[in-house]
């Protein structure tokens, strides 16, 4: 998976106001200025785990790992199977990640049905055997963006009615970036498969790593809100790869580390870990802790 909040804090000025006896006064400041925008949270993803040893230090920066239920994209086996507990104990929120079909593997609208069917299964079967609690949100990882095909749509459709069915909820990870059809500015893909969800209950975790809206590789502790990545009703939003992508990150390239990549911080180059970053509405954004 190749596709993480900066929140404007606007405080109250202190104001003079005349007294009615003549003398100023100075109006209070609370001690706690109130945010004009909810919290944000700090996440990080990455196709292949980190290592136990890793995980405090990265604690101490994300509140959320995102977590793979079956073989991430470009990958041979799933090294997240059985790391809930250690990563559970050290605060994490999760983030469920379930990779999906390509569309050159659904044939036709009868087996894009059937594969949406037997993948729905396997997303609840593995979330039930890692520990992970009846209700929690499992995201649909849908690389290919632009207008969803019927193919694609019935896949996504019939995996999302499978996973509710299941007594979990349904999401989609996906493209936040106006994709280019034809030559001309197409669609955002986020907005496609809702606009087509017939009613469907679906959050959403989109990439835009693209410079503006992303800072980055950025890792402030209150980074910018999923709904500044240009998609308002997004959950989750992944706004830095490692690799960077050159085509999208050109305006903001010093934020990343000389070899393109981005970098969890509090690591020495000899343990270094290269991550995704995301921002969320909810430190858990999975709903998945116990």
């Amino acid at each position: 998976m190749r596709k993480s909040l900066i929140t404007l804090t606007i405080m109250c000025a202190l104001c003079s106001i005349p007294s009615l006896s003549g003398r100023d006064s100075t109006a209070r400041q609370s001690p706690n200025p109130v945010s004009t925008e909810p919290r944000s949270y700090l996440g990080f993803d990455r196709n292949t785990y980190p290592g136990d040893a890793a995980i405090p230090t990265l604690g101490k920066t994300f509140s959320f790992t995102g977590y793979w239920l079956n073989t991430p994209p470009g990958e041979t086996s799933n090294t997240w199977r059985g790391k809930r507990e250690i990563l559970n104990s050290n605060g994490f929120g999760f983030l469920l990640l379930f990779n999906g079909r390509l569309y050159k593997d659904l044939k036709s609208l009868a087996l894009a049905r059937n594969i949406g069917n037997r993948d729905a299964a396997a997303a609840v079967a593995s979330a039930k055997r890692e520990g992970f609690p009846g209700g929690a949100i499992i995201f649909l990882d849908q690389e290919q963006g632009g207008h969803m095909l019927p193919e694609q749509r019935a896949y996504l459709h019939s995996w999302i009615d499978g996973i509710i069915a299941a007594g979990f909820r349904a999401a989609i990870y996906c493209s936040g970036i106006r994709a280019t059809e034809n030559g001309e500015g197409g669609v955002i893909t986020a907005n496609d498969i809702r606009d087509g969800a017939q009613g469907r209950s679906i959050a959403f975790f989109v990439y835009n790593d693209a410079c503006p809206p992303s800072p980055g590789c950025a890792t402030a502790a209150n980074p910018p809100s999923p709904p500044q990545s240009g998609v308002p009703f997004a959950t989750v939003w992944q706004f830095a790869q490692s690799p960077r992508r050159l085509e999208f990150t050109a305006k903001c390239a010093a934020h990343y580390d000389a070899d393109g990549n981005c970098y969890a911080p509090l690591f020495t180059k000899s343990n270094a870990v290269e991550v995704d970053v995301s921002s969320a509405t909810s430190p858990d954004p999975s709903s998945a802790r116990r």
